[in-house]
């Protein structure tokens, strides 16, 4: 059935969700949205460092509207809104070719910077992808939350064939929005598998086997391996830099930085600077007014937590609004092509 699935969907290769050509400024690509006004007492009245102009970067968030922004020079140069009317955009990497590889919830749908859509995959109904990483220019790895357990694949996008798929563990009785939002690939083609659900992180092979685990707190969002060997975990409670012995080498929480008033925190990033990323997702579906609309989508904190750089972007003055912050790829660090990466042998 999997099979059948991605070949229906490669039928649908090449359609076409616009041929805009890219353009600068806000309402670069989409409807502008209206601005909102930046939540009182939730941060500063003047953010620490330049604003857009602090880094390169592509940036999108779960959110009613299924946007992604790519921000060079303090300028939105390209954005996209995603037609299909529904699901949350939890997953978002820009290949070295331009492309744009997403997970929308239900489903999973790659573009060009022309914004054609060149893959796309949609899983059965009750199941849900909100995880996208990209193995060289022909692979894709996602995890499909499903029941009675959540699964781990590897599809070729240009032939439609599963070249791999693993069950994962899932918390029962099952819950399947909740399983899974982001893995990532280690440098050693191991997996490393933030378990919502369960609280924990886990890593394995290609095969499925276990070789390391780190408890959580209220959920595990992310984890993303460092340089050092490390991994950063993003939880319920904050931000933890781990060893494989399970040392924690460095920790943020809200009570580190209290002038700003973080409700939900999802991703973190490591800068080559040392310096942390740490983003704060608005829930647009929760109204109350600590999900309130305005506050500070991200901060940048030195290894002493010290904040150099605060993202407020809701449009206000004639700006871009960003929206909700859920995934943020820097381009001014010089990392290497995001699909630079492999799964045990597949590559």
């Amino acid at each position: 059935m999997g099979m059948m699935r991605l070949m229906v969907a490669m039928l649908v290769v090449g359609f076409g969700c616009g041929l805009a050509q890219a353009q600068s400024g806000a309402a670069a690509g989409g409807a502008a949205q209206a601005a909102i006004v930046p939540t009182p007492g939730r941060a500063p009245d003047v953010l620490p460092g330049k604003g857009l102009a602090q880094h390169d970067f592509v940036y999108s968030g779960e959110s009613h509207d299924r946007k992604i922004f790519i921000v060079r020079g303090g300028k939105v140069v390209w954005s996209y809104e995603d037609p299909s009317g529904k699901g949350e955009i939890s997953d978002m990497v820009m290949l070295s070719n331009g492309n744009i590889l997403y997970a929308h919830q239900f489903g999973l749908t790659e573009i060009t910077p022309e914004k054609k859509v060149v893959w796309n995959y949609e899983p059965p109904a009750g199941h849900e992808v909100h995880t996208a990483v990209p193995i060289g220019m022909d692979r894709v790895l996602y995890v499909e939350n499903a029941d009675p357990n959540a699964i781990l694949r590897v599809v070729n996008i240009k032939t439609g064939a599963v070249e791999k798929e693993l069950p994962l563990q899932v918390k029962k009785p099952v819950q399947v929005h909740p399983q899974f939002r982001r893995v990532r690939l280690t440098p050693q083609g191991t997996l490393l598998a933030a378990h919502l659900d369960l609280g924990k992180v886990v890593e394995y092979d290609a095969n499925g086997k276990e070789l390391w685990s780190f408890p959580g707190e209220r959920g595990v969002w992310s984890a993303n391996p460092l340089a050092n060997g490390n991994v950063l975990i993003t939880d319920g409670l904050g931000v933890r830099e781990v060893t494989r012995r399970g040392d924690s080498v460095w920790s943020w929480s809200r009570t580190d930085t209290p002038e700003y008033k973080f409700q939900n925190l999802q991703n973190a990033y490591r800068l080559k600077n040392g310096d942390t990323v740490i983003n704060n997702w608005v829930n647009e579906w929760t109204k109350d007014g600590d999900n309130a609309p305005g506050p500070e989508q991200a901060i940048e904190v030195t290894p002493e937590k010290k904040v150099v750089w605060a993202l407020r972007e809701w449009g206000a003055d004639g700006g871009v609004n960003l929206g909700p912050a859920t995934t943020i790829q820097f381009l001014d660090q010089g990392d290497g092509p995001a699909e630079d990466v492999h799964f045990g042998d597949i590559r």
